[in-house]
């Protein structure tokens, strides 16, 4: 397949164009670009969302910065507090992921919604969740049903109405989703459940209600449910295995950290090229003359001269208002390619914040005139687009299990980390045929292993130190604690300060590599909804923590557990390049190789 040359160098040649034109490119390229144009009519353009926002992003930088407004559009701590306390209720009860089940409780987070949205401007709320096999084909990757909160007495004067029973639940038509052959018209009920985990949010006039969807039956119809089952089994067996090593702990969470990458193109180029709008990837057409051989995109200045930088800033603003903080914006090795990356958080939040997040990038980008690709490999010999899944496991308190500085502080219990450690690289090795599924897409298959992307085959990398640290303690027994080594790093001049650095280089060739406090899972495609993946590796995770207490309780010690799972899902040995240790695993379904 050949890259589209013309789609890349007219995003170059639209930088030419004044800004205004640039703005209105719908109606004023039509006539230009007509002729084999796919959906493009010249009309009159409506006033869009940016330059209702002009007031705002115009005086970006001609004002002190504040965080004024962040988190406005979220029912959470401050924002929630203020119109709970009116009904008795505080801010910490949205805490406790009990409160849904006392009515009394409902109803008054019910009425405190109603009035926080109405002060807001909005009237309509609807129960937000995430239909089965949504990726790459629905918008936002979500399912709605928006409902109006106005009721009418008896002479027919409205008023708005928001009780706990419409707050926690709803009922949709099932057999009208992908479910697996799980719903039929005959019996297509389908419900949905709040979710306490994930915060309620506002957009436009409309209530946002994260919740979660299952059948009549109480079968998963959606990606959410079995992440939440997946999180409960890893808590559960995790728990159970530090209260076996005398680590009293009362519950595990997953905290993820998404890294989004996506591709800004001009909107008109991309109505020229059915192909694009279509699959998602240019099947045909000449590559460009220039592509990324000159490394001068990654990191570059994110240039005012198109409404790339002006999209991003919007995307951040809309995104701050719902108290989703897109700390990190850069652009990324292949032209017109982007990043956008938050703070870590839980789980179960942070995967319907990033569905919002390609939501919002997607409408931001049609109304500055450009079209926003979040498919993995759209353009053959430049790099495509991944969505980094950084991954770890914590206690109830916060306490970081991969961290092992952090976890030995706080246990003072130096052998829980190896055996934490044994336990997930047997998982990695014994269900690599999982992890691969779950990243599967038709754009990710066409990306993996391409350009800048990690390898089809699934594996993880510890890295020398850690390598050697589980070698040398799978071979003796002995635990030591892990302190990783630092070099320091001399820049040969004397007005620059020397500074302290791991003892061991970068690896971006793993798709599962350890990186200090976490394991980042580079191999997920940017269009994916991450509850797969996460619902994989929690499981894994979960059977693995099963396994080591189960022997646990049968009498055996976990130290010789931890050697034995190392010894037979593990060996060390040289990897290309530098002479660094690897961890190598084997799994007959993957020939997975570290």
């Amino acid at each position: 397949m050949q890259a589209v040359g013309a789609t890349m160098n007219a995003a170059a040649a639209a930088s030419t164009f004044p800004r205004s034109v640039r703005r209105a490119v719908p109606a004023k390229v039509a006539a230009q670009f007509g002729n084999g144009a796919v959906a493009l009519k010249a009309k009159q353009a409506k006033p869009t969302r940016s330059a209702r926002m002009v007031s705002t992003t115009a005086t970006i930088g001609a004002v002190p910065a504040t965080v004024e407004g962040f988190g406005a559009n979220v029912f959470k701590g401050a924002v929630a507090q203020k119109y709970l306390a009116k009904y008795g209720e505080n801010a910490k009860l949205l805490d406790d992921v009990t409160w849904p089940q006392t009515p009394a409780k409902a109803d008054a987070v019910a009425n405190a919604v109603k009035d926080w949205a109405v002060d807001h401007g909005a009237s309509v709320y609807c129960h937000w969740f995430q239909p089965m096999a949504a990726g790459g084909v629905r918008h936002g990757l979500s399912g709605q049903v928006q409902q109006s909160m106005l009721e009418f007495d008896k002479d027919n004067k409205p008023f708005f109405k928001f009780t706990g029973e419409q707050l926690l639940q709803g009922e949709t038509d099932g057999s009208s989703y992908p479910n697996g052959g799980m719903r039929a018209t005959h019996t297509a009920g389908g419900y949905l459940s709040l979710d306490p985990l994930s915060p309620i949010f506002l957009r436009e006039d409309t209530v946002f209600i994260p919740a979660c969807f299952v059948s009549y039956n109480g079968d998963a119809l959606d990606e959410k449910t079995p992440l939440h089952r997946a999180i409960q089994a890893m808590s559960t067996h995790g728990t159970r295995l530090l209260n076996l090593m005398g680590y009293a702990t009362d519950g595990l969470i997953n905290n993820i950290g998404l890294e989004q990458e996506i591709f800004l193109v001009p909107r008109h180029a991309f109505y020229r090229r059915p192909d694009l709008q279509f699959t998602g990837r240019t099947v045909m057409g000449k590559s460009p003359a220039r592509g990324q051989e000159m490394s001068d995109h990654y990191m570059a200045p994110i240039s005012r001269s198109t409404t790339a930088f002006e999209c991003m800033r919007q995307i951040q603003y809309e995104c701050f208002k719902m108290g989703i903080p897109l700390t990190t914006r850069h652009r990324e090795v292949a032209p017109n390619q982007y990043e956008f990356a938050p703070k870590f958080g839980n789980c179960i939040s942070q995967t319907d914040q990033n569905l919002m997040i390609m939501q919002v990038i997607e409408e931001v980008a049609s109304e500055n005139g450009l079209a926003a690709l979040l498919q993995e490999k759209p353009f053959k010999g430049v790099n495509g687009s991944g969505k980094h899944n950084n991954w770890s496991l914590g206690t109830n308190k916060g306490i970081n299990l991969l961290n092992p500085k952090q976890l030995n502080a706080d246990s003072g219990n130096p052998t829980i980390f190896p055996v934490i450690m044994a336990a997930i690289v047997s998982a990695i090795d014994k269900h690599g045929d999982l992890m691969r599924c779950s990243i599967a897409s038709p754009g990710n298959d066409f990306r993996l292993g391409a350009m800048e992307a990690p390898p089809a085959v699934m594996s993880t990398y510890l890295g020398s130190d850690m390598t050697k640290y589980l070698m040398d303690f799978m071979e003796t027994g002995t635990v030591k604690e892990y302190a990783p080594v630092k070099k320091t790093l001399t820049f040969g001049a004397d007005a620059i300060s020397n500074i302290q650095v791991p003892a061991e280089d970068r690896n971006r060739t793993s798709p599962f590599p350890y990186g200090g406090a976490r394991f980042e899972f580079r191999a997920a495609g940017s269009s994916q909804n991450v509850s797969m993946v996460n619902t994989v590796l929690n499981t894994i995770t979960a059977e693995a923590f099963k396994i080591v207490a189960d022997r646990m309780e049968a009498g055996e010690e976990p130290l010789a557990i931890a050697q034995d799972l190392l010894k037979k899902h593990s060996k060390a040995g040289p990897c290309t390049g530098p002479p660094l240790f690897s961890l190598t695993l084997h799994n007959l379904s993957t020939n997975a190789t570290l």
